[in-house]
This record gives C-alpha cells, sequence and structure tokens, in this order.
C-alpha cells in the first residue's frame, strides 16, 4: 500500500521480541479474563461460535420431531397416526444440506468484507442474521419444503462469513505470542455448541414442541448479537475501554490497519496457502465423515443403535473440546520458551495429528467393537484440536493482513467435504457390510495422509514477501518503533 509518511511493516516476528518484553507480556496473562480487552473479544467469539454450531446443527434433532409419526386420539374415541411433516428421506436429506449450499459462497466473500470494514461487524451480522432467520423457520416449514430449503440456504449464507470475519479479528486482536491458545479457546466454542445442541433440542422438542427448538437458540442468538454489538469493537484502536499499554502491546505486534488492497495473483500462487488449504480440506473431510456417519457405522457394522443416545453421540466433541485450548496453550508455550519455531509448530502439530488420526480411524473398522471403534474414534476427533493449532492459525503467520481471505479461501474448499462425504459413503455403503465401511474409512485415511505430506513440504509460517504491506505511522512513534527493532 502506498504511504507518504515514514513507515513500518505491520508484523514483527517473534524473535525481535526481546525477553524483557516476553516477560512483561507473560505478566499479563491472567484468569481475570474480563480485565483485559482482547481477552474479552475472544470469550465473546467463543461465545459467538456456540451460537454458530447451534444455529447450524439444530435442525438434525429438530427434523426428526418434525417427521415422526405420533397418535391423536379424536372425540369419539378414534385413534389416527400423524406427524406434523410427511417428508421422505430424500426431502429430509435435502432439507439437512441445503445450509451448505449458501455456507460455501459467502467465504471469500466475507473475508474481503471483514477486511475493509472490520470482521467485528462481519461477524456479529452473520450471526444476527443467522439467528433472526432461525426464528422464522417453523414459519417457512408449515409454508412449504420450498421455503423451509430457501430459508436454510439464507441462513447458510449469512453464517458462511462468521470463520473468515474471525480471522480478521484475531489479525487486529492477537499478540505474536499469543495466536494460536486465543484462537483456539474461541474455536472450542464451536464444539461445545455440538454438544449442547444435541441434549437442549432433544429436551425441547419432549417437553414442548418442535417450534421451541428454533425459538430458543434463535433467540439466544440474537440476545448475543446484541451484546457482541455494544462491548466489541474492531481494533484496539477503536476500543475506548481499552488501556494504553495493552493497546501498544498489540499493535507492537500487529500494526494499526489500514485500507488494504489484496495481492489475489500471489494469494493463489503460494505454495504456501495450498498447502493450508490441502489441510483444511482433510482435515474437514475426515470431521464430516465421522459427524455424519459414525451413527450409520455402529448400527450397520456393529448392531450398535445410538439413535436415542444424544450424549454418546457428543463424546467425541466433548473430548475435543478439553484438548483444543490445552493444545493452543502448549503450541503458543513450545514458541515462547524457544523450543519450536513457528513453522516447527505448525509442521508438527498439524502433521503428527494427521498421521495419528489416520491410524486410529484405520483402528476403528478393524476392532469392530463397539466400546474400543469409539474410543478409537474420539481419539481421532480429540487430536483435530492439534491439528487446528497448525492450519487454522497458519494465515495469520503468513499474512495477517489478507489472513480473513486467505482463510475465506480456504474454508470454500474446506466446505467442499461436507457434500461430497455423504454422497460417497451413500454410493459405496449399499448393504452396510464391514468390507464397504472399510472403503470409507480407507479413503479418509488416504486424505489425511495426502494433507499432511502437502503440508508437511510446503508449509510456510513466515511473513510472505507479497504480505509485507506498510503503513503510515505518527512520527512521535518512528522513535518508539525504531528502538523495538522493528525494521
Amino acid at each position: 500500500m502506498k504511504s507518504t509518511g515514514t513507515i513500518v511493516p505491520e508484523s514483527v516476528p517473534l524473535k525481535n521480541v526481546t525477553s524483557e518484553e516476553l516477560d512483561s507480556r507473560r505478566s499479563q496473562l491472567t484468569w481475570k479474563f474480563w480485565k483485559t480487552r482482547r481477552y474479552v473479544v475472544v470469550f465473546m467469539a467463543f461465545l459467538g461460535f456456540i451460537n454458530v454450531f447451534a444455529l447450524r446443527f439444530n435442525l438434525t434433532i429438530a427434523i426428526v420431531a418434525m417427521t415422526e409419526k405420533f397418535n391423536t386420539t379424536l372425540e369419539n374415541g378414534t385413534v389416527l397416526q400423524e406427524q406434523h411433516f410427511n417428508w421422505d428421506s430424500r426431502q429430509q436429506g435435502l432439507i439437512l444440506s441445503s445450509f451448505f449450499y449458501g455456507y460455501i459462497w459467502t467465504q471469500i466473500l466475507g473475508g474481503v468484507i471483514a477486511s475493509k470494514i472490520g470482521g467485528h461487524y462481519v461477524f456479529g451480522v452473520g450471526i444476527g442474521m443467522t439467528a433472526l432467520l432461525t426464528l422464522f423457520t417453523p414459519m417457512a416449514a408449515k409454508s412449504s419444503i420450498f421455503a423451509m430449503v430457501a430459508i436454510r440456504v439464507i441462513e447458510g449464507v449469512f453464517e458462511g462469513v462468521a470463520y473468515p470475519a474471525f480471522q480478521d479479528l484475531l489479525s487486529r486482536w492477537t499478540p505474536l505470542f499469543e495466536r494460536t491458545r486465543m484462537s483456539s479457546f474461541a474455536y472450542t466454542g464451536a464444539y461445545i455448541g455440538v454438544i449442547f445442541v444435541l441434549p437442549i433440542s432433544s429436551l425441547l422438542a419432549v417437553v414442548s414442541s418442535w417450534e421451541s427448538i428454533f425459538y430458543f437458540f434463535g433467540a439466544t442468538g440474537c440476545i448475543w448479537t446484541v451484546a457482541w454489538m455494544l462491548i466489541i469493537r474492531s481494533s484496539p484502536e477503536k476500543d475506548p475501554w481499552i488501556t494504553e499499554e495493552e493497546k501498544k502491546l498489540i499493535l507492537k505486534d500487529t500494526g494499526a490497519h489500514r485500507k488494504i488492497s489484496h495481492p489475489w495473483k500471489e494469494i493463489f500462487k503460494s505454495t504456501a496457502v495450498w498447502a493450508i488449504i490441502a489441510s483444511h480440506f482433510a482435515e474437514n473431510y475426515g470431521i464430516y465423515t465421522l459427524m455424519t456417519q459414525l451413527p450409520l457405522f455402529l448400527k450397520d457394522a456393529l448392531g450398535f443403535q445410538l439413535a436415542k443416545s444424544g450424549v454418546m453421540s457428543a463424546v467425541p466433541y466433548l473430548v475435543l473440546s478439553c484438548c483444543l485450548p490445552l493444545a493452543g496453550y502448549l503450541a503458543d508455550w513450545t514458541q515462547i520458551k524457544g523450543y519450536l519455531t513457528t513453522r516447527q509448530v505448525r509442521r508438527y502439530f498439524n502433521c503428527g495429528a494427521f498421521l495419528m488420526q489416520t491410524v486410529f480411524i484405520l483402528l476403528a473398522p478393524y476392532l469392530l467393537h463397539p466400546v474400543w471403534s469409539m474410543i478409537c474414534i474420539t481419539i481421532a476427533v480429540g487430536l483435530c484440536s492439534c491439528a487446528l493449532c497448525g492450519y487454522m492459525v497458519n494465515p495469520l503467520d503468513l499474512a495477517p493482513n489478507h489472513a480473513s481471505v486467505i482463510f475465506g479461501f480456504s474454508n470454500t474448499i474446506g466446505t467442499i467435504p461436507g457434500i461430497i462425504s455423504p454422497l460417497l459413503t451413500g454410493y459405496v455403503v449399499v448393504t452396510g457390510s464391514v468390507s464397504e465401511w472399510n472403503i470409507v474409512f480407507y479413503v479418509t485415511a488416504g486424505i489425511y495422509i495426502f494433507g499432511s505430506v502437502i503440508y508437511w513440504f510446503f508449509c510456510r509460517a513466515e511473513l510472505q514477501p507479497w504480505a509485507q504491506t506498510f503503513t503510515e505511522v505518527p512520527q512521535n512513534d518512528v522513535n518508539t518503533a525504531t528502538n523495538k527493532n522493528i525494521t
């Protein structure tokens, strides 16, 4: 970006941070997160991601209540069997998948808009509009199946901007040595959302009605949106409640954000970006396969029925939710201590997780035991926490100011497994035999290995030449920047 004044880079390598600065920064870490604005941002984002997945997956339980048959007794004593919606399995599949048809189209767009006006607005509006539309879902369902599909597609359009927008927030709010733990904690909210949505939706359907599922989660999302807009700002410079000390600490690593022109050609040509995309695709393929096919696999191959056990279905994601903050802390700790470089952290955590996931994915159908197979699958899902410390944070290493669009591009490709994995499984698993399920797991393992190899050889963690944009700083800040060896 052109500048007429004194310029300083907008990203500072960790190696340029002195031991005194690190000691000062460590002293700010406290469990009293509400006293530190960047931790408030991450905590609110954590709650936001709970809403993201709750709004996305509440339909998986609601559609059961909407289509199940129930008995109605007339005044003359006649008992009739009825159902709210006479949707067959193909129509239900269309409704359940319709969300992703909208979700896939706004990843890059969300990243671009976030980088222009601030991720704070895009993140809040994306979730808020999804919540508002959720409130109108019962009305759409009662209108027609076409209206139901349409409203789910539009929900996907709005929610598609959430992850790219949060990348922009991370680039503005996270000091270099806290990126992994802060992003990991926020993303944990997504899997907490999965854990909550299953039992809460089931309870609401039993004690109230299927409509109450949409009203509850829609209202919760709207309340969060209002709180987000009131409490959070797009960057430290615009936050009226942040202390000068914290603002200087954050801006020392992130720099001030100005109008950004994205180097699209360089982004698309970057092998480091494509390494992120390969990993993102591989991890999502494995997670979506396990998320959608686990109950069916245990039923077909092991004769184990999970249809009425929401707790059992949520176990892998409970483990993942516990592991993700720990993995993020460990990744940052190894850098602060100097045990690993940033690139080594990304490669070891990402590729190590992929290889171990491959092992446990193959063990699950080999053992053919309800308990041990479930343990293997739970470990495989839990290891996702380490992988997320690699490719998920990597855009911030390569190009902080362009992280939102890089992640948007990556998540666009990463959404494809959510579409093709169920289709492939449906094509391969015809009779439900063990040999057919083995093919599904072999394909998943092969994709994990592919993602691991690509990421290992092409992963980078240094600021890329095409991302070294500069910004104007006031003259009285130049000496400070020079003294801190920001070159």
